[in-house]
């Protein structure tokens, strides 16, 4: 019965490793399915999980990556209608400025705008407004 919990333990003590070790990035299914394999590995014989928790698992992480893709596409879309605009954007520093859109850029799934030759996130965008055009 002792070495029951020493197991749990130990389980815990792997996936608080694994967590503390990548979260600086973040998970995707490879390192799920790691996860996956490394729990079905250390449970317990004489009380194993059941099939209906690791489908759940499964589902709640297949439900959150089509979410992330979901966000990361409707940012590449809202990124779209900037363009040809006119927007007033702050820098890091705190400077403003203004300019068209004229280039969009995806680095790593996330769109940044081109403003008078710079790249901008779309949180540093303060507004945006139709470009006008001179007779």
């Amino acid at each position: 019965m002792s070495s029951i919990p020493s197991t749990s333990s130990a389980t815990t003590a792997q996936s608080t490793d694994t967590t503390s070790n990548s979260s600086s990035k973040t998970i995707n299914q490879g390192d799920f399915l790691k996860l996956l394999v490394a729990q079905l590995a250390a449970q317990d014989p004489m009380n194993p999980e059941s099939n209906t928790d690791f489908i759940g698992q499964m589902a709640q992480f297949s439900t959150l990556q089509a979410t992330q893709s979901m966000q990361q596409n409707m940012s590449s879309m809202e990124a779209g209608d900037f363009l040809g605009r006119t927007v007033n954007v702050q820098d890091s520093d705190g400077t403003i400025s203004q300019g068209i859109v004229s280039q969009l850029q995806l680095n790593s799934g996330t769109p940044s705008i081109i403003v008078n030759g710079a790249a901008y996130t779309l949180s540093q965008v303060l507004s945006v407004q139709p470009t006008s055009s001179t007779p």
